[in-house]
């Protein structure tokens, strides 16, 4: 299960990124117990959901601010870009629906779980 949020001035190159690092990278185990396979090697797929409030600050009050993530009309747009690039890869992907009140259910399989940010990216 993979959390997208979008922030402001996401754009292509962000997508790419994520994309790319996301589809290649090597978080599952490999016959010898390390994580050295990505999710097509070890057979998965991807279920990609927006979540805007992970740009959620809580650094001043009590009430999170979520002026860092892009704003719904600009995301609406953006999000089928997404969709057709995780497409893109090859990898059986499912989508949340956008804007959507849904109940996801995630089993985590051992203590990971990774941040990846397109700023990094750089």
């Amino acid at each position: 299960m993979v959390f997208v949020g979008l922030k402001t001035g996401d754009g292509d190159a962000e997508i790419e990124y994520m994309a790319r690092k996301i589809s290649t990278l090597r978080i599952f185990e490999d016959a010898d117990g390390k994580m050295n396979l990505s999710v097509s090697e070890a057979g998965g797929s991807l279920l990609l959901v927006s979540q805007f409030t992970l740009y959620g600050s809580t650094r001043k009050g009590c009430r999170p601010s979520f002026v860092d993530a892009m704003p719904v009309d600009q995301a609406r747009t953006v999000w089928p870009r997404v969709e057709r690039r995780f497409l893109e890869t090859g990898i059986n992907c499912a989508f949340g629906v956008f804007q959507g009140d849904m109940r996801c259910a995630l089993v985590n399989d051992g203590p990971v779980t990774i941040i990846i940010d397109s700023a990094d990216s750089t």
